[in-house]
């Protein structure tokens, strides 16, 4: 009897100090979300914070102002706000129009796949990395 008890309790153990698929998503373990810090690709720079993202496109800029969540298999898709810039210089009145946007995708460790939306209109797809500046080419 002592041996079943034995053997379980080492199993159990081994099976709770398996890296875990939601480790491998680089989500938190509360509230499963996007690991906070910089996820940059091309065109595209995204700094995660715990209460939303700040993200910057060559020629735009938006944010979520709620953390990203992660279903289980590390899908996502948050409300936000998309503001498209322009090239020249941004004069000392002008309001830039910020509109409602999506912005869904995947988390797989460092790579995330991030598609921006407005309304129905698909405004691109990057692909992020964990730890990347992106580069980014402002407009002129």
């Amino acid at each position: 009897m002592a041996r079943v008890f034995l053997i379980s309790l080492i199993s159990l153990l081994a099976v709770s100090c398996a890296p875990s698929r939601a480790n491998r998503i680089h989500a938190t373990d509360e509230a499963k979300t996007i690991a906070t810090g910089t996820w940059g690709g091309e065109h595209v720079r995204m700094e995660v914070t715990k209460t939303g993202a700040e993200i910057e496109f060559d020629c735009a800029h938006g944010q979520t102002t709620e953390p990203i969540a992660l279903d289980k298999r590390g899908n996502f898709d948050a409300p936000g706000t998309f503001t498209p810039e322009h090239g020249g210089p941004i004069l000392r009145d002008e309001a830039p129009p910020s509109n409602p946007a999506r912005y869904s995708g995947h988390l797989d460790g460092d790579s995330m796949n991030l598609t921006v939306t407005r309304e129905k209109e698909s405004l691109g797809s990057f692909t992020l990395t964990r730890g990347s500046q992106g580069t980014l080419m402002k407009c002129r």
